[in-house]
């Protein structure tokens, strides 16, 4: 039996039927608490960023041998656990890398230019031609993108292409490692002080969770922009916040959040925000990208299934 407990392709859904069983449910991710009786004898476990995969529930999932996930972040997975229970997890590396640099692009794009946010203004029969036409060029501003990996050379690839200047920041990547290439390697603190774009690109752990502070976002560029499509967490929503409302934070595109999905309440954090786009952890889903990470996820799982047999 395959479990599936979030959304997936339906090809690749059909692509796993023909290798055995399947329990498909888009909506288990609402309902935690049913997915442990659906793993007694589940052999593959394919998840999203919603469903927590802890000890417990692989507690309960006594012969459960791999774990897809449909992206590429595992923070809602423990992975010693799995280690300990000998399941393989296989995250669908490469599969959303190009969704993910067009929406850090898009919202830089939307954002300095601001000529569509008078959309309300228009249909209420108003003319604002001089605030909408206050924007900017994305043309020789400079992205500062934290974090180097895969996503963000890509993003950095896309942005050049626009004549952005781009840097970055990475302390697990060496200033003269060819993977840099056009891209300027800096401290974190000269980012974030010459960068008219700072995009986020790293993980969720204990030394990058509010990696972007209050104090981090006081040392922005004044006017500047922030872009978190990688953790929620990895910044400080409250404090993104404050900065927006002070305008020393010119404006931010958040995609992810530290307590998913959003609530009302959570939210109310951000009313009266202006210049803000706030997205349900969308950046790496797209129709293209869907297929991809589906036809990989299941591939995985099938090579993996058939190994063991």
């Amino acid at each position: 039996m395959i479990v599936i407990t979030e959304f997936m392709d339906a090809e690749a859904i059909d692509t796993l039927r023909a290798a055995g069983a399947v329990h498909y449910d888009p909506g288990l991710a609402d309902r935690q608490e049913a997915i442990p009786p659906l793993l007694r004898d589940a052999a593959a476990l394919v998840v999203r960023n919603r469903t927590l995969v802890t000890g417990a529930l692989l507690a309960a999932a006594p012969r459960l041998r791999c774990i897809g996930r449909l992206g590429v972040g595992l923070d809602n997975i423990d992975l010693n656990a799995c280690a300990a229970q000998d399941v393989t997890v296989y995250p669908a590396t490469g599969a959303n890398t190009l969704s993910v640099a067009e929406y850090v692009v898009t919202a830089a794009l939307v954002l300095l230019r601001r000529a569509w946010f008078c959309t309300s203004d228009m249909l209420a029969g108003k003319w604002p031609r001089g605030a909408a036409g206050e924007g900017q060029e994305v043309a020789g501003k400079i992205l500062g993108l934290v974090g180097y990996g895969a996503i963000a050379r890509e993003t950095a690839r896309l942005a050049r292409g626009l004549g952005m200047d781009v840097v970055g920041h990475d302390p697990f990547l060496p200033g003269d490692d060819p993977a840099w290439g056009a891209t300027r390697s800096l401290p974190l603190a000269d980012l974030l002080g010459m960068a008219d774009v700072v995009s986020m690109h790293v993980p969720l752990t204990q030394g990058t969770r509010h990696l972007i502070d209050s104090a981090a976002l006081a040392n922005m560029k004044p006017g500047a922009i922030l872009i978190n499509a990688a953790r929620g967490g990895v910044v400080d929503e409250t404090a993104v916040a404050v900065a927006l409302r002070a305008g020393h934070l010119g404006a931010a595109a958040l995609d992810t959040f530290e307590n998913e999905p959003l609530t009302q309440d959570r939210a109310s954090a951000f009313a009266d925000t202006p210049n803000l786009i706030l997205t349900p952890h969308i950046a790496g889903v797209t129709e293209e990208s869907n297929r991809r990470v589906s036809a990989l996820t299941a591939a995985n799982i099938i090579q993996h299934l058939a190994r063991q047999d």
